[in-house]
């Protein structure tokens, strides 16, 4: 009995849905406390040679050799933009982006909250290699940014925290495209051309009814992913691409299903039982027939962003915290913070975030093009605003990207935490007090 308390305990943490992305914000807070620490440790020398370990892999001719930091960033992390693609494709289909109505305000908020960032940091590095870091205040990190949500605002309307996913979902396609777009050099035009065709595969497999993620997973990984790695485009864009090729329509319509499952539950009640634990073996015939039934109901798509969002959320996340957070701190922090790129982040992630999308979510609101979310007022759009200033995962990734000057990756890593530490603190102190205020009128009407 207590193994099933323990399994169901394990179930409720690692949640699919809501919960699985507030826990797993959670568990990124504590793997970049850990990353600091061991950084900042006398046993600092083993985490580097750790993240500079080389890892190959050769079939016949073919060798990829490349450290464990590179591996966790060009390669784990292409499943977390699979990810991404495929929440966005079923937002698109039939969720918080599917009606034009509901979905422009989080929309034009999340375009606000990220031209201001990117206009900020420009007003402080327009030139030489600093300016290519623009892309770096323009990030929302969606866990952090729900697992603070989650933590102060529990009183908070639950259209609040729609308005924040759908925020976050559109910026992180909006880091996506800045990715593929400014992002990309030296490109190989003929390998390009592989990864491309590799991808028309995917597209006909789909129109052509093959629903098996094996198929989906085997030319994405070995086909777009490998295709994209030697083309010089960054090969998490193959993440984002094998994601809208993946079929997200059921193979039997919801009446069939009943129909069917109703059939089949006669059947088995009907059948024979043997004796002993074992069942018999037309009894076993009913049980594969229901399990392929339920695969046909369901849509390859959610199937595997449902295995997916684990895997993401409490492995590939934390360990990409893990290897990029760990920052060794020395010099002046203090000359640092004040230095033109820290300032273009720093000012970009707190204060352009905010800028950006509460005024974005005013104009839109002004000229009736859009109405607050119910339940909603302005002081939670606030600090919501704030929240959308935690860039961490993406904000590090594009900083990966953008430089090559270590002292500059230095810096813009030392901003980006600060940053994130500070926009987060501020929207969790109005969001507190929202939901304070809340829970006081609600005590004087009961």
């Amino acid at each position: 009995m207590p193994r099933l308390d323990s399994n169901r305990g394990i179930k409720k943490f690692f949640g699919s849905s809501a919960k699985g992305l507030n826990n797993s914000g959670i568990v990124l807070f504590i793997t970049v406390v850990i990353a600091m620490v061991w950084a900042n440790s006398p046993w600092k020398g083993y985490y580097i040679d750790l993240m500079q370990t080389e890892i190959a892999f050769s079939v016949g001719t073919l060798q990829l050799s490349e450290s464990l930091l590179l591996w966790i960033n060009d390669g784990l992390m292409a499943f977390f933009f699979l990810q991404v693609g495929l929440e966005l494709k079923r937002e698109i289909i039939g969720g918080k982006l599917s009606s034009p109505k509901d979905a422009i305000l989080p929309i034009g908020a999340a375009i606000g909250g990220m031209v201001f960032p990117a206009l900020i940091y420009f007003m402080f590095n327009n030139s030489g290699e600093a300016s290519n870091g623009w892309g770096i205040p323009m990030a929302t990190d969606i866990a952090f940014s729900l697992g603070v949500l989650a933590l102060v605002g529990k009183r908070l309307p639950s259209a609040l925290r729609v308005f924040l996913i759908t925020l976050a979902i559109v910026d992180d396609l909006g880091g996506v495209l800045v990715i593929a777009l400014f992002y990309t050099s030296g490109i190989s035009e003929m390998d390009l051309l592989h990864g491309l065709l590799f991808f028309g595969a995917l597209i006909i497999g789909n129109y052509a009814g093959v629903r098996s993620t094996w198929f989906y997973a085997i030319i994405g990984i070995g086909g777009v992913w490998l295709a994209f790695f030697f083309s010089g485009v960054h090969p998490t864009i193959a993440g984002i691409l094998t994601a809208f090729a993946i079929p997200g329509r059921v193979k039997i319509k919801e009446n069939t299903f009943l129909e069917r499952l109703d059939r089949l539950h006669k059947r088995f009640q009907e059948t024979k039982s043997i004796k002993g634990t074992l069942i018999s073996k037309t009894q076993l015939e009913i049980l594969e027939d229901i399990k392929t039934a339920s695969s046909e109901a369901e849509t390859p798509l959610q199937k595997l962003e449902r295995t997916l969002n684990p895997i993401v959320g409490f492995v590939i996340l934390p360990l990409f915290a893990l290897a990029n957070a760990g920052i060794h701190l020395h010099g002046d922090l203090l000359k640092v913070l004040s230095s033109p790129v820290s300032l273009g982040i720093g000012l970009g992630l707190i204060f352009g975030k905010f800028i950006g999308i509460t005024a974005f979510s005013r104009l839109l609101v002004a000229f009736k093009l859009a109405k607050l979310p119910e339940n909603v007022n302005w002081n939670m759009i606030y600090g919501t605003a704030f929240l959308g200033g935690i860039g961490f995962t993406m904000s590090l990734f594009i900083n990966e990207l953008a430089f090559r000057d270590e002292s500059l990756i230095f810096t813009a890593k030392v901003s980006i935490l600060f940053a994130s530490l500070t926009a987060g603190v501020m929207g969790a102190l109005l969001l507190y007090r929202n939901s304070k205020q809340l829970r006081t009128v609600k005590h004087k009407r009961t």
